[in-house]
């Protein structure tokens, strides 16, 4: 039996991979890494389908080196170790570790050692942000290499050079006049992509060009197009979102329903959720966050069918709360301040003083204690002096914020614009 089009067309040298050349072209960092033959601990992180694998497999292959594959799926502590006991009498070897997101903290724990000491040179892939997925004492001795998804160049060359190479494709002599239905259906992913055009030739007589709505109506009747790891998971926490901040629960259930029909990680829906409960409605209901902070806890100890309810509770809870996202414009402008002005010097009477040399050089002198002043405001300056008297938190349009502008205001009315 044929192995499937994609995995036929996998490509054996970095020539060949399609896109990525901010990673793999001439001159760039991960290609140089390969030609000097010293490649560093790496997670390879980015979308479905865009070649986080074949690097693995074309770095292994380059450097004629022994390779080790697990998915962290299937695999667990026991598996490490032993391949990790294997390396110890081999030189250079290479782990190879798919979906390594899906590994707990124990599980990850049993890779710093022979990381640290380069028994094996770790290469991990990952769709999810390794930022939260991937413990800092792994990550921090590993490269982080970010794929980008496939643009539509990509993905056009990819489908000409399968029509024009694979064999089971040139005995049809098909041809494609439309790509649009099959590309925006593959969602970004060359996996998806080239196996959805192999589902289509078969489908199709000798000779007949492809099209559109062949795509399509073959593509209805074959396979599932909601796809968790493709365009769809992100077109549709997009909707969930949006519905929840358009306080529209009706929407935002609907989109929850998809999501849990297509087996979304339930994780994955309760840290958006855990997001927008901040960036969407911060202060104008603060309890917002705690439930959704606690929804996330519950799901990740409960799991489906029972989260659904828990998910369900919260996706209503956020699009009925009262809005505003008046604290996460606030950092953006500070942070804008930040690369704008550089490192301000802290105002002598707000910095910390434990020594001797710090008091004679005037830290800390003449800071005002709050507390010691009416109303347990002192009126003080914190900011650094360029910047003085910049307001960067603007309190939202709703009660619990307005009572939060007149608390400013009674205080600081000289001073910012409230």
């Amino acid at each position: 039996m044929a192995y499937p089009l994609a995995e036929r067309l996998r490509p054996t040298s970095l020539d060949e991979l399609a896109g990525q050349k901010h990673l793999t072209g001439q001159g760039s960092i991960l290609r140089s890494a390969i030609e000097k033959g010293n490649i560093p601990s790496m997670i390879l992180w980015g979308p479905p389908g865009v070649g986080k694998t074949t690097i693995a497999n074309i770095i292994a292959n380059t450097l004629k080196v022994p390779f080790y594959t697990l998915s962290a799926i299937s695999s667990g502590v026991k598996d490490v170790r032993e391949v990790i006991e294997l390396a110890k009498t081999q030189e250079r070897v290479i782990l190879f570790i798919d979906e390594i997101h899906r590994f707990n903290k124990g599980q990850q724990d049993a890779l710093l050692g022979a990381v640290e000491k380069g028994i094996i040179t770790l290469i991990g892939a990952t769709t999810e942000n390794p930022s939260f997925e991937v413990n800092a004492a792994l990550l921090s001795r590993c490269q982080v290499y970010v794929l980008k998804a496939l643009e539509y160049d990509d993905l056009v060359e990819l489908i000409n050079h399968a029509l024009q190479t694979d064999i089971f494709l040139k005995e049809k002599q098909i041809s494609i006049s439309e790509y649009e239905a099959i590309i925006q259906l593959s969602g970004g992913d060359a996996r998806k992509l080239l196996n959805l055009l192999e589902l289509v030739a078969e489908h199709v007589p000798l000779e007949q060009a492809i099209t559109n709505q062949l795509v399509i109506e073959i593509a209805q009747s074959k396979i599932a197009l909601y796809d968790k790891n493709g365009e769809q998971h992100y077109d549709i926490i997009s909707a969930f979102i949006k519905s929840m901040r358009g306080s529209d629960p009706n929407a935002a259930v609907y989109w929850l329903a998809r999501m849990i029909e297509g087996g979304e990680d339930v994780k994955f829906i309760a840290r958006r959720m855990l997001i927008f409960s901040s960036e969407d409605i911060g202060n104008a209901n603060p309890n917002a966050l705690l439930l959704a902070n606690a929804t996330f806890d519950a799901v990740s100890k409960i799991g489906y069918p029972e989260s659904r309810i828990i998910l369900s509770q919260c996706a209503v809870y956020l699009a009925t709360s009262v809005k505003s996202n008046a604290s996460y414009l606030a950092i953006g402008k500070a942070q804008q301040l930040v690369k704008q002005y550089g490192d301000l010097p802290v105002p002598l009477p707000i910095r910390n003083a434990p020594t001797t040399l710090m008091k004679n050089l005037d830290y800390g002198k003449n800071y005002q204690y709050d507390h010691d002043n009416p109303m347990n405001f002192s009126g003080q300056e914190f900011l650094p002096e360029a910047i003085q008297n910049t307001t960067l938190y603007t309190p939202g349009q709703n009660a619990r914020e307005e009572e939060i502008r007149n608390f400013l205001k009674l205080r600081w009315k000289e001073k910012y614009n409230y």
